[in-house]
């Protein structure tokens, strides 16, 4: 079977029930931070690698989606590339620092910055769900981080520090996004997604250009490495969920989607060897069950 067929099937919501489409693209997501674990070129560079790769692919299933021409739209879809691009390689060089687990899970804390923004300029009140979940999420945190921390040397201080960047970047991204989709004019999301794509990979190809890394990849096996990254995790896992989520309960979809971090996060103990102690895998759940119940209240927020 050809890419372009497997890619065609994927795209058809009927094929799968939306359950099971959003648990295989959660589970295709995990391996993201392996990949870029495994992957022998710089943070930036694998980045750009995804975007390019993935952008290319979405670029020729988005032919013949294109409805009209809407510059606001694609100009916004633009800026959501650019952040992207910076988040990713934040988000790439906190796994190189901290291991793909740990760096997934701070990543996907931005369920609490869009809460934040939705408290702070949107109107929105503080309900005792949402404050019980970050409670939990910083106790969790602390669980990881915060017993140990004057013992972790300045590296692993910075790829925590990282983590956080990327909650921020991811949920700025995620704002951007939302607004680029918003309304009955949208344009068709592949064709969002191969812009932000491309236009990410630009702003990466000047930055590698320019500073210290390389585009050079050596050998077959980090090729093959950066393809199944961009395809099976970019295009396949995103195509995945984008088309399963509309058919969910948003609570059945945020514990799904929880499948990404705590699925990284066992990698990360399996593949890497990662030495990890009880209170650390304690945290971890906690950080996750926060993880869920702010993501749940979101999408309980976006779906009134």
């Amino acid at each position: 079977m050809t890419l372009s067929r497997i890619l065609s099937t994927v795209g058809r919501r009927g094929l799968w029930s939306p359950t099971v489409r959003v648990a295989v693209g959660a589970f295709l997501i995990s391996f993201s931070p392996v990949f870029v674990k495994l992957a022998d070129v710089g943070p930036a560079a694998v980045a750009f690698y995804r975007l390019l790769i993935g952008g290319v692919v979405l670029l020729v299933l988005a032919m013949g989606r294109i409805r009209q021409w809407q510059t606001r739209a694609f100009l916004l879809a633009g800026l959501c590339g650019m952040i992207i691009a910076v988040d990713l390689s934040v988000w790439h060089l906190s796994i190189q620092l901290i291991g793909p687990g740990l760096a997934t899970i701070l990543g996907n804390h931005q369920v609490f910055v869009l809460s934040a923004v939705g408290v702070l300029f949107l109107g929105e009140r503080l309900t005792a769900r949402l404050g019980f979940a970050i409670v939990l999420a910083m106790f969790g945190l602390f669980l990881i981080f915060g017993l140990e921390w004057g013992e972790f040397d300045t590296g692993f201080k910075l790829g925590v520090v990282l983590g956080v960047i990327t909650a921020f970047l991811y949920a700025t991204f995620l704002l951007v996004l939302r607004h680029v989709q918003s309304g009955s004019a949208a344009p068709d999301p592949v064709v969002t997604m191969s812009i932000l794509s491309l236009v990410g990979a630009g702003v990466l190809a000047a930055y590698v250009w320019v500073g210290t890394e390389s585009f050079v990849v050596a050998g077959s096996t980090t090729w093959l490495i950066l393809a199944a990254y961009a395809i099976l995790c970019h295009v396949i896992g995103w195509l995945l969920i984008s088309t399963g989520l509309p058919g969910l309960e948003v609570s059945r979809a945020g514990l799904i989607l929880l499948l990404q971090p705590a699925l990284a996060f066992v990698w990360d103990v399996v593949v890497f060897s990662r030495p990890t102690a009880v209170i650390e895998v304690l945290g971890a759940v906690l950080a996750l069950t926060a993880i869920y119940l702010g993501a749940a209240r979101n999408g309980e927020r976006r779906a009134t």
